[in-house]
Parts: C-alpha cells; structure tokens; sequence
C-alpha cells in the first residue's frame, strides 16, 4: 500500500470529480490502489462508494456560469458548475442548483471548494495554531492531537465550499446537495471555480 503522502492532492480531486466518492474515501482508494486510477474507481465500485460508478471517466465539461448578486450591489458572486451534458445544464434542477451554489458562496464566504484544494503549508499552520493553544491548556499529548484534529474538522466546514452547511437546510452539507442533485439528473456534476466579490474589499 502506498503510503499517504505519495497521493498528490490532484489525483484525489481527479477521482473524486470521476466517482463522486467522498475526500477520504478517493485518498484511501488510491493508496490502496499504489496510485492506479482505474484500481482505485473499481475499489470505490465494489465498496458502493462510488455513486456516479456508472458514470465514471465521463467527463463534466459542460454546465453553466451564473452570477448573483447580493445587499444591493455589496457582494457579487461568479460560480461554475459542471456536468456531462447541455441536455442537463439547461434543466431546471441543475440551474436551480448553480444558484443554490452562488447564493451559498455570496452569505458564507468559502474559500475553497474541496479540503483537497486547502493548501498544505495552511493546514500545517491552523494545526500548529490549534495544537499550541492546546498545549497551553497543559493538556496531554493525545488530547492535543485530538482537540487539534476537532477545530481542523471545524476550519474545514467554515472556509470549505463542500464541507459547509447548506444555507437552506444544516442538517445537509453543500457537497451532499451537490451530490443529490447528480444522483436526480444522471450526470457527474462538479463545482469547478468560483470568484466572490466583497464591495471594498480585496
């Protein structure tokens, strides 16, 4: 088994846009796999992982880009999203979900789409922070580590598109929603950039 740091954060993100699997999951199944893309989508199928199994190596690259606009001008938001087919971007459930995504992006502020997408010298440096704060407590070595990898959960569901708690419904994350809405229309649909716009603001 390969060990976890010979799986670049791009060979998660191409699985995870392939399968639809989870983060986790497509990092796992990769260094199951020794790095082999296919032997990873297979181990994701067998695992019932894999929810755009049948989809997989099909290729989102149509969609839509939409803006919103938020407060009267304060916030602008630019979003794609993808999915296999134009016959899908111009439904009414994969527009209604480009939206949902813009709106989302406009009131939480994200700044990555995926965790696979939060640069490594950041994470590094939000564990140090978290573990030192810690450690000041006086606490024990592994209740550090644990109270350091509890506030990293929370970074990640703060400053991550995915990761966030849908604004319409908390009990769903922004990649479930994003998931159900491929499962509804057949299709891979992936979140692929976004730029926010804060009036005054860099």
């Amino acid at each position: 088994m390969t060990e976890p740091g010979a799986i670049s954060a791009e060979m998660v993100k191409r699985l995870r846009e392939i399968t639809g699997a989870g983060m986790m999951d497509c990092k796992k199944a990769l260094q199951e796999a020794d790095g082999d893309l296919d032997k990873a989508q297979e181990i994701l199928r067998q695992r019932g992982l894999a929810s755009f199994g049948k989809r997989a190596g099909r290729q989102a690259s149509e969609g839509l880009v939409d803006a919103y606009i938020h407060g009267e001008g304060r916030i602008g938001v630019l979003v794609e999203v993808n999915c296999e087919t134009d016959f899908v971007a111009r439904t009414d459930d994969f527009r209604g979900l480009v939206r949902e995504v813009a709106m989302q992006i406009a009131a939480s502020d994200p700044r990555w789409i995926a965790r696979e997408d939060v640069p490594e010298d950041v994470v590094a440096g939000e564990r140090k922070i978290y573990e030192d704060q810690a450690r000041a407590t006086g606490k024990p070595g592994e209740v550090i580590e644990r109270i350091a990898a509890g506030k990293l959960e929370a970074f990640y569901k703060q400053t991550v598109l995915l990761d966030q708690a849908y604004i319409r419904d908390d009990s769903k994350t922004v990649g479930e929603l994003v998931k159900e809405t491929g499962a509804k229309v057949g299709e891979n649909v992936v979140v692929r950039r976004f730029s926010r716009f804060a009036l005054g603001k860099d």
